[in-house]
Parts: C-alpha cells; sequence; structure tokens
C-alpha cells in the first residue's frame, strides 16, 4: 500500500526548520555587524608594525571593539588571516559583520591619518610632533635627520639646511609609515611647492631654491601678517643688494634658542657669537630659522618693490610694522616701539 505524501510533509518541514536554523546561525557567524558602536564615532584598530595574531586579538579585547570575539576568531582562523597580519589604522564601521573585517584586514586596507605639520624652529621637535600622530619611530627619524651624508645623498640638503624640505600644511599618510617613507613624501611636497614659474622666480632673485627657504624664515619670524611679508622681504632683499648686514633680531634668538619664548631682543643678544648672527655677519645665515610657511616663500618670490631699507614693529601692538628708506626715519619709528615696550614693562 502506498503511503501518502501528506505523511511525509511534517518531517519535510521539520528539515526546513532544521536547515533555517542552521543558516541563520551561519550567516549571523560571517555576516551579522559585530563591531561595537561607539557614540563618538567609529572606532579604530591599530596593528604595529611587526606585531602578529595574538596582538590583534588583545587590542580588539582590551578596546571592545567588538560584540563577540569568539566568532571572529573563528572567521579569521578559518580564513587562514593569523599568519597574515598586516600593520596599519583600521576603520571599525558599524555595519561590519566578521567577514567583511577579515577581508580588510588580510587586504592591509587601512584607513589614512590627516594631520597638521605646524612651524617648528628647531629640528629636535619635529620627531615629537610626528610620533604623536603616526607609528614613525622617533628614534629612526632622528637618526635619518642626522645623518649628513644620506641628507646630501637623497634629499641634496645637510642637517643644517633639511629644514627647508618641511613645508607647513595639511597631510595625509599611513599611520605606520617609516621614518624614511615620511622623509620622502615630504620631499616630494617640498618638489610639488616648486613649480617651474617659482623656480624661475627664485632665478630671477639670483637665488637658489635653499637661500629663498632662509629668507622666508626670517620673513615669518618678523611678522604674521600677509600684506606685510612682501613689504619686509623688499627690506631684506635690498640690503642683501647693497651688502649690508640684515640685521634681523629674530636670526639672534634662534641660537640661543629663544624663538618662541623671547619677546624682545637686547643689545647683549647682538654680541652673541653665531653665524646665525646676521648683526655680526654678511649674508643670510645658514640655515632656516623656523620652518616657512607657503604664503611666507611666496612673498620673497614677489617682494614688493621699494627702496625701504628698514622697519620697525607698530608701537600700537597691531602686528603691522612701520618702514623706513633712511636710518633716521627707523630711528624714529624705533624709539616710539621701545617705549612702548618700557611701558608695557617688557624686559625680555
Amino acid at each position: 500500500m502506498t503511503k501518502s505524501p501528506r505523511r511525509f510533509l511534517p518531517y519535510f518541514v521539520v528539515l526546513l526548520a532544521l536547515l533555517g536554523a542552521g543558516g541563520y546561525a551561519t550567516w549571523r557567524l560571517l555576516y551579522r555587524p559585530n563591531v561595537t558602536v561607539f557614540p563618538e564615532g567609529p572606532a579604530y584598530l591599530f596593528i604595529r608594525t611587526g606585531t602578529g595574531y595574538a596582538a590583534v586579538l588583545d587590542s580588539l579585547k582590551k578596546n571592545e571593539l567588538l560584540a563577540d570575539l569568539s566568532t571572529f576568531k573563528w572567521v579569521a582562523e578559518h580564513h587562514d588571516y593569523p599568519p597574515h597580519v598586516k600593520p596599519g589604522r583600521y576603520r571599525l564601521d558599524p555595519e561590519m559583520g566578521n567577514v567583511d573585517l577579515v577581508k580588510m584586514l588580510l587586504s592591509g586596507r587601512q584607513d589614512t591619518v590627516r594631520f597638521e605639520l605646524k612651524p617648528f624652529h628647531y629640528i629636535d621637535q619635529l620627531p615629537r610632533k610626528i610620533c604623536g600622530r603616526l607609528e614613525t619611530d622617533s628614534f629612526k627619524l632622528e637618526l635619518l635627520l642626522g645623518d649628513n651624508a644620506g641628507l646630501q645623498r637623497r634629499y641634496g640638503l645637510d642637517t643644517c639646511t633639511i629644514r627647508t624640505m618641511f613645508i607647513p600644511g595639511q597631510y595625509r599618510m599611513l599611520w605606520n609609515t617609516s621614518a624614511s617613507v615620511f622623509l620622502d613624501s615630504m620631499a616630494a611636497r617640498y618638489r610639488r611647492f616648486w613649480t617651474p614659474l617659482r623656480q624661475a622666480r627664485a632665478d630671477s632673485l639670483k637665488m637658489t631654491r635653499t637661500q629663498v627657504s632662509v629668507l622666508a624664515s626670517i620673513v615669518q619670524r618678523e611678522t604674521a601678517e600677509p600684506t606685510d611679508k612682501p613689504l619686509i622681504a623688499a627690506v631684506y632683499l635690498n640690503r642683501l643688494r647693497n651688502g649690508q648686514p640684515l640685521q634681523a633680531d629674530p636670526t639672534l634668538l634662534w641660537p640661543l634658542h629663544g624663538l618662541g619664548t623671547r619677546k624682545r631682543v637686547l643689545n647683549v643678544d647682538k654680541k652673541v657669537d653665531s653665524p646665525y648672527n646676521t648683526y655680526r655677519h654678511k649674508g643670510l645665515p645658514p640655515g632656516p630659522i623656523t620652518t616657512p610657511l607657503p604664503g611666507s616663500l611666496l612673498a620673497v618670490l614677489k617682494p614688493a618693490h621699494n627702496k625701504n631699507l628698514f622697519f620697525c614693529a607698530r608701537p600700537d601692538g597691531s602686528g603691522f610694522s612701520d618702514f623706513a628708506e633712511t636710518y633716521a626715519q627707523h630711528k624714529r619709528n624705533a624709539r616710539r616701539y621701545q617705549q612702548r615696550l618700557d611701558s608695557l614693562g617688557v624686559k625680555k
């Protein structure tokens, strides 16, 4: 006697239910969002160069980046991730499941870091500025910056002039950028700044790129006012053409490590024994006294046209300067400024 198909229907339904339950469990394991949602924004997983799978698991657990670490481990190991860990800074989006997360880590598809390189006066300040934003090894960076022969061979600069290569501004880099790659990136930005037109302007001034940067660094320390920069650049260029010493006060403070801390230059500072003393030595100092902004570089490349040989800060504290063609005019301007400092009790 043939069994009715109806008798097998309950078993078929049960089988489908079991398969459905297993399918859901598999989907949940592989694709269900597993990244912790943080109210302040997306989470980031940092994997340092040279670390392995155990360090990745430890970071995920310690920072509570995943809802279920065990399911991630199962997927990671079935995708052969443990022996293929790649360093970097990885953005973990809230909708990301285990498969997507493991694929991202396997491919090394990391997020870049955006940071601002601000002007700095002394080269030993650079590693501290960078290594707080990137994984870059500060000790290796210091070694490279102190390798005179290496800098000349790779960049055509030395330990004194290498500071001209760093143009302040916004940068995007991989978090695990090495010290050598970081310097190469700075050199690339420097080369991009020097377009054929800007090089032609430097040539018309009979100045090298380094000389433009050195003068721009002085202009930048003299004023933050964009409209005054071309005027101050003109004063110094006029002095250079006349064979006069620059007599730039900020260059006196640089060897004394007084930039950024001193507000007033004293007569005793003019006696400092240094090639940066532009009261004693004619011409430009051997290197920049700060890393010049693009606007300061352009002020030197496009200076004002006048016969001014002197300038002095205005006593009103506006940040602007008074300019003069003669020393007599300048003395009057300087006297007003010194009287203003005295009235404010500024000693140094």
